[in-house]
Parts: structure tokens; sequence; C-alpha cells
């Protein structure tokens, strides 16, 4: 289910909230909270209902918009702020002020749909960068509290190396990658060896915390994972300690994701 636009409108003039208000109201992702009709209104609403957007008029009689702000100062991150009003004198102060945009009225429906279009594509990358920020603390946490992975191997997979046969550590491996009738092991320093046998078997013998498949090819172990890089295409990529990029493919994102929440 799509997480909806929590939303505050603050204007003094009754009829500009009620025609935000009906266009927001023609929006599915759209909550409307609270309307205010003052600036001292508005910081309690925002202190209180913490919302995603904030449509703010810039003249009021007690607090202006800008005064607003100023008011809210650092409490946390503040809402996205669509500047709404009559005058385009304060425009500059406006984007001065970090503003996503700013609604000169009399605005239609076309420019209004700009803005939330605005919007929602700064919240994507809002909310983008608070979960892979997220998942970067629990992989640190996560890393902490096992060990580093050498010292957190369960069991060895029998390799030939140099004609002979060794028994490698699994908790050496960066990763693995189906090729043909064999399996790539690549380990830490870059090294890499060949097993043969199907992907599917071999991830059987490993611990499902600590390995996790990310493509039909490859599985990854998460000790090795830095960080999630989002693409153009609204896919993500894995980046390892050593510089390595993996593709996460949609088939297993979901349960990829999962495991962080």
């Amino acid at each position: 289910m799509k997480e909806s636009i929590r939303t505050v409108v603050v204007d003094d003039e009754q009829l500009a909230r009620e025609a935000l208000r009906i266009r927001l109201s023609y929006e599915p992702d759209i909550a409307l909270l609270r309307e205010c009709a003052c600036g001292r209104e508005a910081v309690v609403a925002v202190r209180s209902e913490r919302p995603d957007v904030l449509f703010l008029d810039v003249q009021m009689p007690d607090l202006d918009g800008f005064e607003v702000l100023d008011e809210l100062g650092d409490e946390g991150e503040l809402p996205l702020v669509v500047f709404v009003t009559a005058f385009d004198e304060y425009a500059l102060a406006a984007f001065d002020r970090h503003a996503i945009d700013y609604l000169l009225k009399p605005f239609d429906d076309e420019r209004f749909r700009e803005t939330l279009e605005r919007v929602r594509a700064a919240l994507r990358d809002r909310r983008m960068r608070e979960w892979i920020g997220r998942i970067g603390s629990v992989l640190a946490e996560w890393k902490v509290g096992r060990g580093p992975g050498p010292g957190r191997t369960r069991g060895r997979i029998l390799v030939h190396k140099n004609g002979r046969r060794v028994l490698l550590p699994v908790g050496r491996i960066l990763y693995l990658e189906a090729r043909g009738n064999y399996i790539r092991l690549t380990v830490e320093g870059g090294d890499s060896h060949l097993v043969r046998g199907p992907l599917e078997q071999l991830q059987e013998q490993l611990d499902p915390l600590q390995f996790a498949r990310i493509h039909r090819s490859t599985i990854v172990n998460l000790d090795y994972v830095r960080e999630l890089r989002p693409d153009m295409s609204g896919g993500y990529d894995v980046a390892l300690e050593d510089g390595t990029i993996l593709r996460l493919s949609r088939t297993y994102r979901d349960g990829f994701l999962g495991r962080w929440g």
C-alpha cells in the first residue's frame, strides 16, 4: 500500500484554504491533516502532526510564512514547503529557504498538478535516502554484533587450488555467481574459485542469516555489503566493501529489502 503524503495547509483566508482543500481531495495519495488560519497554529500543527508537506501562505497577521519556519528552526527535519501567495516579490526569498515550489495566486489546476509532482518526486528522494540510511545503520550494527566475516564461518566448501583440494571457509566468500554448470566463488582479496553444481544446491549449505540471493545467478555475503545504490530505473545496486557492484533484481528485491524492515 502506497504511503500517504501527510499535508498541512496554512492560510489566513478561508476561501484560499478551501480552494487548496478541494484540489487536494482529488488526490488519493494526499492525507490532509490540518488547516491553519495563522502562523501560530501552523507552528503547533507541524510540531504535533509532523507533516510531509506544508502549503504555507506568506502574508499572515501574526507570523508570516518565513517567520513560521524561523520559529520551527532546527526541530528535526522540516516538511517540504510550498509557499502560496498573491505576491511574486517573495519568490526569491522563498527559494532561498529551500521551498520545493512557489504558487502564485490565482493558480490553475495544471500549475497545481506540477507542484504536486515536484512534491512527490522530492518525497521519493527523501524517503529513499532515509531508507538507505537505515539500511546502512542496520548493516553496521549487525556486522559489529557478528564480528568479521571469517570469524563467523559456518562450514567450509571444498575447492580446487593449484592442483590441491582446499577447504575454503564460507565466511571469506564475498559473493557467488552461477556460470553455466559451475559456480564462481569470489573471496577476499579478489581471488576466485570454481565449484561444479547448481547455485540452488550450494545455497542450501549456506547460513541464510549471512547469505542472501539478490539475483537468479548471484548470492551475496551480507557481511561485505556496504550500501544500496538507487538507479535511474527505480531499482538498486548492491555495493560491497571491496568496491564490487552487484545488481539487485526485481524478483529478489522485496525479500532482500524485507530483511531490514
